[in-house]
């Protein structure tokens, strides 16, 4: 929060996660911000669970030396189904007598919640560092047991396998198709007109799969140029989600931490940097993709008053000629008064009329450090 009104005000924000959606938009709300969510991916939980069963009896019966564990909700999953066929207990005993390898602190935090303790964790929170480790460690005549995460091998299981290792997989869940495969659509559309400030991702394959329907649409280049004109962020809760998005062109937002609260305040950081507004007799303007703020309390503008802010806040200072301001309002029109009546209600907005300049026979300008703030 500021003296004013919270940081996110004013700023349109696309979630692109299915798990934990909700904890991360009720975040990213409580700061201010508009949130949607569009699910890239589904999660299809308990694939062949007859399978799972059945694997989890296999370990029983003849105990692995290794247990690499993936991801916290796939482990707990595994816990829960086996707590339902009566295989809990047994199965925390093998468990207990294997090496526990973790793929990041959540794995490891799923691990300690089921008293267990883990004996190596993978601090990049990639499958590569624990292939690295385990293949280093040596895993000839090995039984391993991989518990992967959602988007099933990804490498790490063929590596230790061609190390030597035999291996035991178990799939608990698995990506699927988005929910709601139009709402991503638009919501890719949406973003490559310029409707959302942030996108946030939670998982490298929720990012490939937003940017395969980037691709699909042929959008890319429009959201690269938004990108690059600081008028769209890409935020992700780490560098491995935030991979593809590095290859398709961007520059993500990344927190140190890989955690969805650091996620969060890496966002909120951005959007209160003093360079990101324009310092104006009255407060801190700062425009954004469906709204403008003065200090982070949301101006009452129609979509034209926001066009011609936008275009004005673009080079504060600059005269802007009437030709100029017509070209960006919503409905095309020639008629000189349009911009005469979209720049008046601009300044009935902003509470200042004298923060929007006329400058006669020339256009307009935005007043920027021209007036005394008042008390």
């Amino acid at each position: 929060m500021t003296p004013h009104g919270p940081v996110l005000a004013g700023t349109r924000i696309l979630v692109t996660a299915q798990r934990r959606a909700t904890d991360l938009a009720s975040a990213l709300v409580r700061r201010g911000a508009q949130v949607h969510t569009a699910a890239t991916l589904g999660v299809e939980a308990h694939i062949d669970e007859a399978t799972l069963v059945a694997r989890t009896q296999e370990l029983i019966d003849d105990r692995p030396d290794i247990v690499v564990v993936t991801t916290a909700i796939g482990f707990r999953s595994w816990l829960e189904t086996a707590e339902s066929v009566d295989l809990l207990e047994p199965l925390h005993e093998v468990l207990a007598g294997a090496r526990i390898v973790a793929r990041g602190p959540k794995a490891r935090g799923a691990i300690q919640a089921a008293g267990l303790v883990a004996d190596w964790v993978a601090e990049s929170e990639t499958s590569r560092e624990m292939a690295e480790y385990l293949v280093a460690e040596g895993v000839d005549g090995l039984r391993i047991a991989v518990q992967h995460h959602g988007a099933g091998d990804d490498g790490l299981e063929s590596a230790v396998s061609g190390a030597g290792a035999s291996t035991v997989p178990l799939v608990v869940y698995r990506w699927g198709p988005p929910p709601d495969p139009e709402a991503v659509e638009r919501s890719v559309r949406d973003a490559a007109c310029g409707g959302f400030d942030a996108i946030v991702f939670t998982s490298a394959p929720g990012a490939s799969a937003w940017l395969r329907v980037v691709r699909e649409l042929g959008v890319l280049p429009e959201l690269l140029e938004l990108a690059g004109e600081g008028r769209l962020v890409l935020a992700a809760v780490g560098p491995v989600t935030a991979e593809p998005l590095l290859v398709a062109g961007f520059d993500p937002l990344v927190p140190d931490r890989g955690r969805l609260g650091a996620l969060v305040r890496s966002v909120v950081v951005h959007f209160g940097r003093d360079d990101l507004g324009i310092d104006v007799a009255t407060g801190c303007l700062r425009v954004h993709a469906t709204a403008a703020t003065l200090d982070h309390e949301v101006l009452p503008l129609p979509p034209a008053g926001l066009a011609v802010l936008r275009l004005l806040a673009s080079e504060p200072g600059a005269v802007f000629t009437r030709e100029q301001v017509l070209a960006v309002l919503p409905r095309a029109t020639a008629d000189p008064h349009a911009a005469d009546v979209a720049v008046g209600r601009l300044r009935e907005a902003l509470g200042d009329r004298r923060l929007v300049g006329t400058v006669v026979k020339r256009g307009y300008r935005l007043e920027p450090h021209t007036l005394e703030r008042p008390a």
